[in-house]
């Protein structure tokens, strides 16, 4: 899995075995820098050729299919043993209103097929897209199966560059979607005025002031007051929608002021829909789980919930996007729904995933 944040190639192996789950190894990956700065231009909208989107498909494909050669190899896992690869490929562009909606994730599995050996399962999203639905979220049918409790409220909390949520309350459907920015827009301020790729433990944001006119300003960003089912990314919650949120501000703030106002904004935005269901516990993962800033702004605004690391509930937290992925692979193999309708919005559950085969 490799997400909105860019931060590279997360990967596990898993084994499944009825409803129990057995996570063997896991790593981390980075993206190569050149990758970085190319996915980032393409997913903000910058003017491109069919030559260089079909070059970082190839680009991606390659490196993919490396980390999984290095991971095999790290591991001691000979490729024979693995039924199938899960990659989500890269997103660069979701849209999923309109007349002519679509998804585009780049990754040709056909590379990470023929360079591994090994049947990839990919593009996951758009067999639910057809179907009238979002394309995502595609993680809650997999949090239902792992933190369904008959008795208690669970939120699953995914912070990657976006926040998502799956909202699993006793005797009621699964809700699930994307609230908003997770780390993205903290992560791209960060870099442009420090040079580090993310802030660690929020401690810049924690030096500085929540200006709560900036707050509320961003908060009036309409995909917040949106009713669900939805979906968002990076082609809206960017670089260039904090500058213009800035310029409209149009006052003067300190850098470590606007970074702690994003974590606000962040924190805000996620407190805002859990607080609309029964009370219970708030599971996070990936990411923003290790941001303690962030978790103590969210424990803070959401005094009758105990927010917790799904770690703390038995599954790692930055192995939840690939152990998702590695299932909805499973699921399409063994030729099984991947979606929940009444999450994504489809019209039925489905299959998801097209299959690539090695030979």
């Amino acid at each position: 899995m490799s997400g909105t944040s860019l931060d590279g190639i997360d990967m596990v192996a898993a084994e499944f075995s009825g409803d129990d789950i057995r996570v063997l190894h896991q790593s981390m990956y980075p993206f190569p820098a050149e990758l970085v700065e190319k996915l980032i231009s393409l997913s903000q909208g910058a003017p491109v050729t069919l030559e260089e989107v079909g070059t970082i498909d190839h680009f991606l494909g390659v490196t993919y299919a490396n980390a999984v050669n290095r991971f095999l190899d790290e591991h001691q896992l000979p490729p024979a043993s693995v039924t199938a690869i899960g990659c989500h490929g890269q997103t660069v562009f979701h849209k999923p209103d309109g007349d002519m909606r679509f998804t585009m994730q780049l990754g040709d599995a056909n590379i990470i097929a023929a360079q591994t050996g090994i049947t990839t399962v990919a593009d996951f999203r758009r067999k639910d897209m057809a179907l009238g639905g979002q394309g995502a979220p595609l993680v809650p049918a997999f949090h239902k199966g792992l933190f369904s409790d008959p008795h208690l409220c669970r939120v699953i909390l995914n912070i990657g560059g976006i926040a998502n949520i799956s909202v699993l309350e006793p005797n009621k459907p699964v809700i699930g979607y994307d609230t908003g920015p997770g780390n993205m827009l903290m992560d791209s301020w960060i870099k442009q005025h420090k040079g580090q790729g993310y802030d660690k433990d929020g401690l810049w944001a924690a030096s500085g002031t929540v200006n709560t006119q900036l707050l509320n300003q961003m908060l009036s960003e309409p995909y917040f007051a949106r009713v669900a089912p939805k979906s968002t990314g990076r082609e809206l919650f960017h670089a260039g929608w904090l500058r213009q949120q800035l310029d409209m501000f149009g006052e003067d703030l300190n850098e470590e002021d606007v970074q702690a106002t994003l974590l606000a904004l962040t924190a805000q935005s996620i407190a805002n829909d859990v607080a609309k269901y029964t009370a219970g516990e708030l599971l996070v993962c990936g990411g923003g789980a290790q941001n303690i800033a962030l978790m103590s702004a969210m424990q803070a605004a959401l005094p009758t919930w105990k927010v917790l690391t799904t770690d703390e509930r038995g599954v790692d937290g930055d192995s939840m996007e690939a152990l998702a992925f590695a299932w909805l692979a499973k699921q399409a193999i063994e030729g099984k729904p991947g979606n929940l309708s009444e999450v994504t919005g489809a019209s039925r559950q489905c299959r998801l995933g097209a299959i690539y085969y090695p030979d």
